[in-house]
């Protein structure tokens, strides 16, 4: 069920137009810059009303009382579920995002190119977290013996990023006994994460062993993100940390120095970040 306060369509407009002009401005907004940009004839009054209501909805805070509105996490939230994702790319945007991403060969330029993109968009930061290899989906699986035993997963996940390992199995397999497996969850696991992938094979071991053992052990011990040396946290790439020192909601030297701590100290960010992502 939608919000209260977002029941109406004129008070999703107000808040939309509001965020849009703190990020153009970095400055709190008031009822009359609403009112030059909002597409129907209402008064300031009107306006104001609408944004007290946002306010008491946990959408808006006034930092001074003399001040005008600044938009919540929960309004930025809203913006970019219901509004931004409205919002369609020109040929001209297609193209460059394309010739952007055209060098990029590894997992790591992709996330270095995409940082570089969304800083460039929004004038700002553009930070891209990667999920540990557990949440990684599968879409297909490449599975080879090297000549002394060990054996090389390749992963590829949708949009064709790929992570491969090198690891010493606990048993012998065959190249046939590789393919089998592979065939197997490309057959039954593709689009799984790999955490799901493990649970469903332990499952399955304990009701269907006699039946399968030997495939769902082959397939638990190649693809469980413990034994491929899983990250136990996301990784966090930052991009266009400079763009921001000149930006307007950073003229408090204090706010701009705790947020490059924060981006320094990546760990903490990843964690505000997951939270945000989390948030219902």
């Amino acid at each position: 069920m939608r919000n209260a306060p977002l029941q109406e369509r004129r008070n999703r407009q107000i808040l939309a137009d509001l965020v849009r002009t703190y990020i153009e401005t970095g400055e709190p907004v008031s009822s009359r810059a609403i009112s030059k940009r909002f597409e129907e004839t209402l008064s300031t009054a009107t306006i104001r009303n609408v944004m007290a209501d946002l306010e008491d909805g946990g959408f808006l805070y006034q930092p001074h009382t003399s001040a005008g509105r600044v938009p919540t996490a929960a309004a930025y939230r809203f913006f970019a579920q219901e509004i931004a994702t409205q919002a369609t790319l020109s040929i001209e945007d297609k193209e460059w995002i394309r010739r952007e991403f055209s060098a990029a060969n590894s997992r790591v330029e992709i996330t270095e190119r995409a940082g570089h993109v969304l800083a460039e968009v929004s004038n700002g930061l553009g930070i891209v977290v990667s999920p540990p290899l557990g949440r990684t989906v599968l879409e297909h699986a490449r599975i080879w013996l090297l000549p002394d035993g060990r054996v090389v997963v390749v992963l590829i996940s949708p949009g064709g990023v790929t992570r491969d390992k090198v690891l010493r199995p606990p048993r012998i397999f065959s190249q046939q006994e590789l393919d089998a497996t592979a065939e197997f969850l490309n057959r039954q696991y593709s689009g799984w994460t790999l955490e799901a992938i493990r649970s469903d094979l332990l499952v399955k071991l304990a009701t269907e062993s006699e039946r399968y053992e030997g495939l769902l052990r082959g397939a638990l011990a190649l693809c469980d993100p413990v034994i491929l040396g899983d990250e136990t946290s996301s990784q966090l790439h930052v991009e266009g940390t400079a763009q921001i020192v000149g930006a307007p909601e950073f003229s408090n030297q204090a706010q701009l120095r705790e947020l490059l701590s924060a981006i320094e100290e990546k760990h903490r960010l990843v964690t505000v970040l997951n939270a945000c992502i989390d948030s219902p």
